[in-house]
């Protein structure tokens, strides 16, 4: 087994394995809306919350919208599974790989609790109580229908606007308000490691087209050229 395999298998492990285990930790150990500080801090909380949609807390409403929401995630890592193949094969960097592992390992770790969350949990009370894991009636969804644990909160700045500020004077201002979890994390550090430190890779495809397009204009002129040679030929 190459390097390059084994960093993939390494990322996507650890990151099933931490998200999973505190997605269930809290399910089972908190109430909704339940949070407290971590190492006693105010800007860096658990706090509980679910969705039924995309990462940090956004939705897509309806069952439908989560059942296509579900259906669009097996497919991305499809795609995801054969992108990064391609790369091995290739022997691009392990800096690149690593990041697309990231990616690949967030999509698993929510696709996990949409697809058997719903089977395995009974539902959360909204006016408290805890969930249960594998209860005897059955989970709160089937298949694909069950909701993403959130629970990282992290309100770096929670103020007020002055009242002199205009339309939101004397509002509450929170900076970085959505909640969400080691999968979103580890799509969200993905992303960025390669639009920031390997951003190449998105230029290497448009600089093989060109290099095509080049060859066959080349290849073009060349043909003219042995063309005209030959009429000329002919003619004398």
């Amino acid at each position: 087994m190459s390097n390059r395999t084994s960093t993939v298998l390494i990322v996507v492990f650890l990151v099933l394995l931490f998200d999973q285990v505190l997605k269930i930790w809290v399910k089972t150990h908190m109430e909704y809306g339940e949070e407290f500080g971590i190492l006693g801090l105010s800007w860096a909380r658990i706090h509980f919350v679910e969705n039924k949609g995309m990462a940090f807390g956004l939705s897509l409403g309806g069952d439908w919208g989560k059942l296509g929401l579900s259906i669009f995630r097996l497919i991305a890592v499809g795609f995801l599974i054969y992108i990064i193949r391609s790369l091995i094969q290739s022997k691009e960097t392990l800096g690149v790989i690593f990041s697309f592992s990231l990616i690949l390992a967030g999509a698993l770790g929510n696709i996990l609790d949409s697809a058997f969350y719903g089977l395995i949990f009974s539902e959360t009370p909204y006016h408290g109580g805890l969930a249960s894991m594998f209860p005897e009636g059955g989970g709160y969804a089937s298949f694909l229908h069950g909701k993403v644990v959130d629970m990282l909160y992290f309100p770096l700045i929670d103020s007020h606007f002055p009242d002199w500020f205009p339309i939101w004077g004397g509002q509450r201002f929170q900076f970085f308000r959505p909640v969400f979890n080691i999968s979103d994390a580890a799509i969200s550090s993905g992303v960025i490691s390669l639009v920031l430190f390997h951003h190449r890779i998105f230029k290497s495809g448009k600089e093989e087209e060109q290099k095509k397009e080049s060859v066959g204009v080349a290849t073009d002129s060349t043909a003219e050229g042995q063309s005209g040679e030959t009429a000329e030929d002919a003619e004398s």
